[in-house]
C-alpha cells in the first residue's frame, strides 16, 4: 500500500461538474422511491471515486449490499442537513440505527461524544465559527456553535448537520479529489470531519485572543496613563466570557472520544486511518489547555477590573473628604462668630474681620498643601 498523502494538506477543490443539492432530482420519478428533502448529498464510493449519485438511501445500500465484479462493495455516504424525525427515521430503519442515537441526531442540543452500537459507531461534534464584530460590547456574539453527527458503519456513513454553518459540502470535494484517502472506507471521512472541526477550533482561538488582548488593554490602559474607553469594562469582560465557556462545553467532553479514537482498536476504524486520530487529538489537548486559559485570564481582567474601580471609588471618597476637611477650618469659624452673644472678644477689634479672613485662608492653604503632598488630592 502507497503511504497515504499527508491528511492535514489543504488541497483548494477543484470547480466540480456536479449538480448541487438543489439542482438534484430526487423526486419519485420512473417508480424511484422519494428522498427526503433533508437529504444535501447521497452517493454510492467505490475505490475511493464517486461510483453513482442521485439515489436514494435505500437505493444506494442495495448498490453496496450488491458489491461489484471486484468484489469492492464500497460505501455509502448521506449527508442531512436538520432532518426531522419522520424524515430520518426512514433512513434508521433502512440502515439499522439504535433508536436513542437516532433520537440524538434528531433532537440536537448533545454535548460531544463517542457511542457504539454494535458495529456502529455514533460521534457528536460541536463545531463553533468566529462572529466577526466591529467592537466588542456588553451584548456582542463572539462563537456560534452548531453540531454534526456522524453514523459510522463498514459500509455506510450518514452525517447530520444542525446550524447555520459547518457546511461538509467543500469537505466532500476534498476527499473526492483524494481517491486514495476516501479508499479507506467511512473511517477516513469520519477523520476529515473530525479534522476540519478541530481545524475551525484553532482558527477560533486565535480570533479569541485578540478580542482577550484587546479588553485586556482597555482594563490597564488607565495604568499606563491613559483615559479607559467607556463602555463598561466588566460588561464586555463577562460577555466574552460567557463565549468563552461555550467554547470550552465544545472542546472539554471531545478529549476523552479522540483519546478512543487514537488509541482503541474499532472495527470499523481503518488501522491505517487511526494513526491519524492522534493528531487530532493533538490538537484537541492543544485548543483545551488554551481555552483554560483564556478561562483563568478573563477571571484575572475581571478581578483587576473589579480592583481597579474599588481603588477609583477610595480616591473619589479621599478627595470628597479632603475637600469637607478643607472647608470645615472656615465653617467651624464663621459658626463661632456667628452666635450673636453681647460679650465676645475681638468683636470690636478695628482689624478683626480681616484677620480672621486671612486666617481662615491660610488655614484652608496649609490644609490643602498637605492633603496635595500625601496624595489625597
Amino acid at each position: 500500500m502507497s503511504m497515504i498523502r499527508d491528511l492535514r494538506a489543504v488541497v483548494r477543490p477543484r470547480p466540480s461538474l456536479r449538480k448541487s443539492h438543489a439542482s438534484y432530482d430526487y423526486g419519485p420519478t420512473a417508480g424511484r422511491p422519494a428522498v427526503p428533502s433533508s437529504v444535501v448529498d447521497c452517493a454510492v464510493y467505490r475505490d475511493g471515486r464517486r461510483a453513482s449519485d442521485h439515489l436514494s438511501p435505500r437505493e444506494a445500500l442495495d448498490q453496496v449490499r450488491g458489491g461489484d465484479s471486484s468484489g469492492d462493495k464500497g460505501f455509502v455516504w448521506i449527508g442531512l442537513h436538520e432532518p426531522s424525525e419522520q424524515e430520518f427515521s426512514g433512513i434508521a430503519e433502512v440502515f439499522g440505527l439504535h433508536p436513542l442515537a437516532v433520537e440524538d441526531a434528531v433532537m440536537a442540543h448533545q454535548r460531544p461524544k463517542l457511542e457504539r452500537y454494535d458495529d456502529t459507531l455514533f460521534m457528536v461534534f460541536k463545531t463553533i465559527r468566529y462572529v466577526e464584530h466591529a467592537e466588542l460590547t456588553a451584548t456582542s456574539e463572539v462563537v456560534e456553535s452548531g453540531e454534526v453527527m456522524v453514523f459510522t458503519g463498514r459500509h455506510f456513513v450518514i452525517t447530520v448537520r444542525h446550524g447555520g454553518h459547518g457546511s461538509l459540502r467543500a469537505l466532500r470535494h476534498r476527499l473526492e479529489d483524494d481517491p486514495e484517502l476516501l479508499a479507506h472506507g467511512p473511517s477516513a471521512v469520519l477523520h476529515a470531519i473530525a479534522d476540519q472541526v478541530v481545524d475551525d477550533y484553532l482558527a477560533v482561538t486565535d480570533a479569541l485572543q485578540d478580542d482577550i488582548d484587546e479588553v485586556e488593554i482597555d482594563v490597564f490602559s488607565a495604568v499606563q496613563g491613559r483615559t479607559p474607553r467607556s463602555g463598561g469594562d466588566a460588561g464586555r469582560i463577562y460577555q466574552l466570557k460567557r463565549e468563552v465557556l461555550e467554547f470550552k462545553r465544545a472542546v472539554s467532553p471531545l478529549l476523552r472520544p479522540m483519546q478512543l479514537l487514537s488509541e482503541r482498536p474499532m472495527r470499523v476504524v481503518d488501522p491505517e486511518i487511526q494513526k491519524y486520530f492522534r493528531d487530532v487529538a493533538d490538537h484537541v489537548a492543544r485548543v483545551h489547555e488554551q481555552v483554560i486559559g483564556f478561562d483563568d485570564l478573563l477571571n484575572s481582567i475581571l478581578q483587576a477590573n473589579l480592583a481597579q474601580a474599588t481603588v477609583v471609588q477610595n480616591e473619589d471618597m479621599r478627595k470628597i473628604t479632603a475637600w469637607a476637611a478643607i472647608f470645615a477650618v472656615p465653617t467651624m469659624i464663621t459658626g463661632v462668630y456667628g452666635m450673636n452673644f453681647d460679650h465676645m472678644p475681638e468683636l470690636h477689634t478695628r482689624f478683626g474681620y480681616p484677620v480672621v479672613l486671612i486666617g481662615m485662608l491660610s488655614v484652608c492653604f496649609a490644609i490643602h498643601r498637605g492633603f496635595r503632598r500625601n496624595g489625597w488630592l
